[in-house]
């Protein structure tokens, strides 16, 4: 039984965004065309893919069979592609992917692991960057991919997908100032004293940006460059931090709480670059090995060291 790879990637876009109409935007086909395609999957394997319900869809068994698989096989091909397309590039131009510092601190060095054993022949430069400057960097055409955040990069023209949440949360000793709750607002964390990212990281410029001019006086007890050290300061009682609950690892004693601001609320995006109406297959490869880095990290779990 054979299938179409375009089929196949439009059936993994409709799953991964519950929605037959989205998963033809993302392939940048009209909704009719996208629902044929799928009708013609549905009778070449000989059994329903998709549950459709009022407000979307959801793979059947099978369907959620489908996907995974269909997952594999694009990666195989994306791999067999960059093998020997890879020859043409120049070994002078690694791609270029840009990232925050949180996105930096696990999802992007497990998607490098991956993507650089499977292309031995590609060359990747990847540094810290902030939204705003990695949207820049993405439109005039001087990097590959990004890793944004929702947010910052609204109607900012790129090509965009959803990779995963990166709400903050404030964290601190276990049974200390946050013993038994289970929400609280910057403005009260900003009573005790904090450990913080040096002034100049993403994340540390992102929160201060977000609190704007009247942000409450903060004692930093000190500030580092790692979010690792950072975590390990909470755990120890030197002060309250406030990092993305994604990099917390689930054996770390911590207590962890919800921040109520609004701007705590955010989600991680890949961003495409100018060249993404004609992307190469190296950058294809790069892209899916981050959408698997982003599924496969559960959140507050371990993985790769920070970078």
């Amino acid at each position: 039984m054979r299938y179409d790879l375009d089929d196949l990637r439009l059936f993994r876009h409709i799953v991964a965004e519950g929605s037959i109409t989205a998963g033809a935007r993302r392939m940048h086909l009209s909704l009719p065309s996208a629902s044929a395609r799928v009708r013609s999957l549905e009778h070449h394997a000989g059994v329903a893919l998709l549950i459709r319900e009022r407000r979307g869809v959801r793979p059947t068994p099978a369907g959620t069979a489908l996907a995974r698989h269909a997952r594999d096989v694009l990666a195989q091909t994306a791999r067999l592609e960059s093998a020997v397309a890879s020859y043409a590039r120049p070994p002078t131009a690694p791609l270029t992917l840009l990232g925050g510092g949180s996105a930096m601190h696990r999802l992007v060095p497990r998607a490098l692991v991956s993507f650089l054993r499977a292309h031995p022949d590609v060359d990747v430069a990847a540094s810290e960057s902030r939204t705003p400057r990695t949207v820049r960097m993405l439109a005039d055409g001087e990097a590959d991919l990004g890793v944004v955040l929702d947010n910052e990069a609204r109607d900012c023209g790129l090509t965009m997908e959803p990779l995963g949440d990166d709400s903050l949360v404030v964290i601190g000793q276990p049974g200390g100032i946050l013993a038994g709750r289970t929400a609280v607002a910057y403005r009260e964390v900003a009573e005790h004293p904090l450990v913080g990212l040096d002034s100049g990281s993403s994340l540390r410029r992102w929160i201060e940006k977000n609190l704007g001019p009247h942000a409450p006086a903060v004692r930093y007890r000190t500030t580092v460059a790692h979010l690792n050290t950072l975590v390990s300061l909470a755990a120890a009682g030197v002060g309250l931090a406030v990092v993305p609950r994604r990099v917390l690892a689930p054996s770390q004693p911590l207590d962890v709480c919800e921040l109520r601001d609004p701007w705590s609320h955010r989600r991680h995006l890949l961003a495409w670059g100018v060249k993404a109406q004609a992307p190469s297959t190296a950058t294809a490869a790069l892209a899916e090995h981050l959408r698997h880095a982003a599924m496969s990290e559960p959140e507050g779990g371990e993985g790769v060291p920070a970078m």
